[in-house]
């Protein structure tokens, strides 16, 4: 019965492993074992891209301009009835981006007079000026473009890279993330001469994010998050007179980008860190918001089972958060004071937060 005993609590303990390299090792595929199931990050992307993309398959692309590195613009709407749209979402510090690069500029070099190809970076954790040296590295040729988080709405991004397809008549007709033989054959069916026969949809509205993003100085109205204990949080302070700081972070922060971007896998541990210390005031309340991107529920609990997280968090599966306040870098910190204002945004290297909780404080 011990020896029993024993291999269950291993058998537990290696799952309990395999979850977390699963979720903190979000670009990369792990040889690592749940049972005698091998985790195939591919799989897991494909099947996240799969599901967020679902609602979105025959409905019409975005209305919405983009504007490159190089300043040029780009009218998706102005392309539906005119040409297919080839985006691929990707980001300077995923593994599997870069894996699919090479593929992504030959179809460019091959096909770019036939298909609008664009390399949509996410803008999240990441800038223009790393994507440009990004660009030059790889050897990209196609237009690239920094979102600021609008297209990463309208197109429900949940992984990179994760690639949208826009067939000629302006309908979405792919959303996934393996260079696979389903894009292959996707790709092979945008490339197919023209249907006549089909009309050209009218793109479908976006409200741009940086309308509707919180700035310091504006009021909070009507906003509040549920943690994942159960607890309603007031962002507008209606009903405390308790400051509020408001953490912005990925499960992921500190552990892949430990070394793809140490900066901000360091920046993330800091601040986690010090808000644990700052927390223990009860003066102030905290709630940390974890990005969606790359993150389920199961990761974020193995997060919160690896880290000591003092705390209640909430995932923000659609962004919705993040896109209120116009987050893109983590770690941020929102501090709003007692009478709703939005008083302070710190940023990944911002190392005040200390004083500027005292500040919000008086």
């Amino acid at each position: 019965m011990r020896i029993s005993n024993l291999r269950l609590s291993v058998a537990i303990l290696l799952a309990m492993l395999v979850s977390y390299a699963g979720s903190v090792h979000a670009g990369e595929t792990t040889d690592q074992q749940e049972g005698d199931q091998t985790y195939d990050q591919n799989a897991d992307g494909e099947q996240r891209a799969k599901a967020a993309g679902e609602s979105l398959i025959g409905q019409p692309g975005p209305e919405l301009s983009l504007t490159t590195l190089d300043g040029d613009t780009i009218d998706l709407g102005a392309l539906y009835g005119v040409k297919p749209v080839y985006i691929k979402f990707w980001a300077t510090w995923c593994v599997p981006c870069r894996q699919q690069m090479p593929g992504f500029q030959a179809f460019q070099e091959a096909h770019g007079d036939d298909i609008q190809v664009i390399a949509v970076n996410t803008g999240y954790a990441d800038t223009a000026e790393s994507a440009r040296e990004y660009r030059e590295e790889m050897g990209l040729t196609m237009p690239i473009t920094v979102d600021d988080g609008t297209l990463a709405e309208a197109l429900n991004l949940r992984v990179t890279p994760q690639h949208v397809l826009i067939d000629r008549s302006g309908h979405i007709t792919h959303i996934g993330h393996r260079d696979d033989q389903a894009l292959e054959d996707a790709l092979q069916a945008l490339l197919a001469p023209a249907d006549t026969n089909s009309p050209t949809t009218e793109g479908a509205a976006v409200e741009d994010i940086d309308d509707n993003a919180l700035a310091v100085g504006d009021t909070v109205i009507d906003l509040s998050v549920t943690t994942r204990g159960g607890d309603t949080i007031d962002l507008t302070r209606a009903a405390t007179d308790k400051p509020l700081g408001v953490v912005f972070f990925a499960a992921w922060c500190e552990s892949y980008l430990a070394e793809s971007q140490p900066d901000t896998s360091t920046a993330c541990r800091r601040v986690r860190e010090t808000v644990n210390q700052l927390s223990k005031d009860q003066n102030v309340q905290w709630v940390g918001i974890i990005s969606g991107l790359w993150t389920k529920d199961s990761d974020v609990e193995s997060y919160l089972d690896t880290t000591e997280t003092a705390i209640p968090v909430l995932l923000d599966a659609e962004g919705e958060i993040h896109r209120r306040f116009g987050i893109q870098q983590i770690p941020s910190v929102v501090l709003i004071d007692a009478d709703g204002k939005v008083a302070e945004k710190l940023g990944p290297q911002d190392t005040g937060l200390a004083e500027a909780v005292a500040r919000v404080s008086q």
